[in-house]
């Protein structure tokens, strides 16, 4: 049992958990050896006691471990402690290919190439040390916090063999290739099939193949034709159509060669979208089985004939003397009767074949129907096209969306500060309970969260029409700012991006940016490119190769300290439509703005602290802050001091110091001794001190 804190090999400390899946849970970790961060996954319990299992999960994952790229998460250790096994890995900190799609709905056709070239390098480097990674999709594609693409899980799923069929196929399935899903041999271009199926996904928004069970969808990669991503997304270029169709191809020879000629055509796609050069060749037709006409078949036997061993016509000629003349005669009548034999053999092969074809037909027929009754593909029953609303207020969040998700509903989610329903939970939903809706309708609900110092959740709004999108964050408590740009993948009205982000949060009044489609760009107009959060000279380089030019780098404050070193500010919004060669300013994080401070105030005089202060005596006073900076000094006689304006101050308290002399009368006091003395009288000095506290600028 893996518990919070605990040490796995005497060198892994088990942070938290970070994710799960099918056969193991993912942990941060950290390596107290090498002292970093890493990503541990440890096999689940029902995995670990099949030995069988346990000896190709090690195998495969060391072999694993000697891949090095950057394309890939690495695999840094593997073990076993107490019966626990687990692989040490390179902890990515971002979200993996599948949320990104989801959360996007869909990529554009150049983003989607992008990633699909880095997963691609990634896959080619296992395959030159030759590891087939068998289990490609999205989910095992993480994009990490800088934009980089890296591919997880490499060498694991040939361990993964029926183990695992119950608990993980339902996930992969909808990515694997034919030859698996019949059980047969995969090697690298299963891989890019799975490829193929990613890059699908990433155009579409869908898998190309869905069912009620994994079976039935296996059925439909062994047998139904390859849809289109055109037929989903028309704006998308023929030849990325193409490189999808090649990808997927039934047969393994008719898909590319390697990963290598793969990249070459994607890294085209990118420079030349319009140029149609895909190739597929179809290797079926030049290659398949064909039956030979019956006067082929009569020239074959002749051939055959002529063509008889040498020591069989030796043998006929020895055959010389008397009886050769009858031969000769005897040969000359049965070579007629062999051709009418031939001839009538040819006649029943047909009719044998005829009937042997019709009734492999029936048979196959029979046997689809049946099966397809089975796994409800040939349901005759109408599908209904409506569903009914249930109740999901006191869920939580992610339960009361995958439950209108399974229903076939569409979530948009808002969040509203409350007093009475628990943060996460459900308050309200647009639409109650027992309507009836069309598959596919918007559902808002409003979900409970803290108003903590007046910062709120900022709801998502990316693909919602202008409209909707603006009620959506007002409703929020944002104020909205619009800007038009173009698109090739949305739909014009709708939104292309949001800054903040969705699911970050910002101010109660905060100004939201959005950026309006406009559709296609048919003026030639750049767009502006995502570059919050990458490296300088990584937007630098993206935005000259937009078309860009850059102008000021300024240093300055950002409160996310993630951002520290990277661009935190560019003077246009991601997707705005600007001209080619534009000015754009960016700036680089130097961390969260240092809190400042300001003291407008009078000084008031030490006489309310010390009744033997006389106004007018000389007075040395000092502004003191605690980090014990001295902020002002000065030596007056008259109070208050109204000339004091302190700015930038980085304490938010001080202490104020009055250093002055008193005239002290003659007095007497008791010494150590019990004796009553006379003290004379004289100047002495005197300290007093009074806290104050600053006003917070900005």
């Amino acid at each position: 049992m893996i518990r919070i804190g605990m040490m796995i090999g005497d060198r892994y400390e088990i942070l938290e958990r970070i994710g799960t899946g099918g056969m193991s849970d993912v942990y941060k970790a950290k390596d107290h050896k090498l002292n970093r961060h890493v990503a541990v996954k440890v096999l689940k319990q029902e995995f670990s006691e099949n030995t069988n299992f346990v000896s190709k999960f090690r195998a495969e994952a060391q072999a694993a471990a000697s891949l090095m790229h950057s394309n890939i998460v690495n695999v840094y250790d593997v073990g076993e402690d107490n019966g626990v096994f687990y692989i040490v890995m390179e902890l990515v900190e971002g979200i993996t290919l599948k949320k990104y799609i989801e959360k996007k709905a869909r990529l554009s056709f150049k983003e989607a190439v992008s990633i699909a070239i880095q997963a691609c390098m990634g896959i080619e480097a296992a395959h030159k040390n030759h590891i087939i990674h068998r289990d490609i999709k999205p989910q095992n594609i993480i994009i990490s916090k800088d934009g980089k693409v890296k591919v997880t899980d490499f060498g694991i799923a040939k361990a993964a063999t029926s183990n695992t069929i119950t608990s993980n196929v339902m996930g992969s399935v909808h990515y694997t290739s034919p030859e698996q899903a019949r059980g047969g041999y995969s090697d690298e271009k299963s891989d890019i099939y799975s490829m193929g199926i990613t890059l699908f996904e990433m155009l579409t928004g869908r898998v190309p193949f869905n069912g009620e069970t994994t079976v039935a969808i296996a059925i439909k990669h062994i047998q139904e034709e390859m849809p289109s991503p055109r037929d989903f997304v028309p704006e998308i270029p023929v030849c990325v159509e193409q490189i999808v169709l090649k990808c997927t191809q039934k047969s393994p020879d008719r898909r590319y060669p390697s990963m290598a000629a793969l990249i070459a055509d994607l890294k085209k796609a990118l420079i030349s979208p319009d140029e149609d050069f895909v190739q597929i060749e179809n290797t079926d037709e030049t290659m398949a089985t064909r039956k030979v006409a019956a006067k082929e078949q009569t020239e074959i036997r002749r051939q055959t004939k002529k063509k008889e061993p040498e020591r069989e016509e030796m043998r006929l000629k020895k055959n010389s003397g008397s009886g050769s003349a009858s031969k000769k005669k005897k040969a000359a009548v049965q070579e007629p009767q062999e051709e009418e034999e031939d001839d009538a053999d040819i006649r029943m092969e047909r009719i044998t074949t005829a009937l042997a074809i019709i009734g492999a037909i029936l048979i196959g027929c029979a046997v689809i129907f049946l099966v397809g009754r089975t796994l409800g593909i040939f349901d005759l029953q109408p599908a209904s096209g409506s569903v009914t609303m249930i109740s999901v207020e006191g869920m939580n969040e992610q339960e009361a969306v995958n439950a209108l998700q399974q229903l076939g509903l569409r979530v948009d989610v808002l969040y509203e500060p409350s007093d009475t329903v628990a943060e996460g939970q459900i308050i309200s939903a647009n639409v109650q309970e027992e309507t009836v809706l069309s598959r596919g309708s918007r559902v808002v609900l409003t979900v409970s969260r803290k108003d903590t110092n007046g910062q709120l959740p900022v709801p998502s709004v990316e693909g919602l029409l202008e409209a909707d999108a603006t009620a959506t964050l007002q409703k929020s408590g944002f104020t909205v700012v619009k800007s038009e740009g173009y698109s090739e993948t949305v739909d014009k009205g709708k939104v292309i991006s949001q800054n903040p982000a969705g699911s970050s949060t910002a101010d109660r009044g905060a100004e939201i940016s959005i950026v309006i489609s406009q559709g296609p760009n048919t003026d030639n107009k750049v767009l502006m490119p995502a570059v919050i959060g990458l490296d300088p000279m990584d937007a630098i380089s993206i935005l000259t190769e937009s078309g860009l030019l850059v102008g000021e780098q300024t240093d300055m404050n950002d409160e996310n300290p993630e951002l520290i070193g990277k661009v935190c500010y560019a003077s246009y919004t991601v997707g705005a439509a600007v001209e080619p060669g534009t000015v754009i300013d960016i700036g680089i994080s130097i961390g969260p703005k240092e809190a400042t401070y300001m003291y407008q105030d009078a000084i008031l005089s030490p006489a309310d602290l010390d009744p033997d202060y006389k106004e007018g005596t000389e007075c040395t006073v000092t502004v003191t802050g605690q980090s014990e900076k001295e902020y002002f000094k000065t030596t007056v006689r008259s109070f208050p001091i109204t000339t004091v304006n302190l700015r930038g101050l980085t304490d938010p308290a001080a202490l104020i110091t009055y250093e002055y002399y008193v005239e002290e009368p003659a007095h007497t006091e008791t010494n150590e001794n019990g004796e009553t003395v006379t003290v004379p009288g004289g100047r002495v000095p005197r300290v007093k001190q009074r806290t104050v506290f600053f006003t917070p600028e900005g």
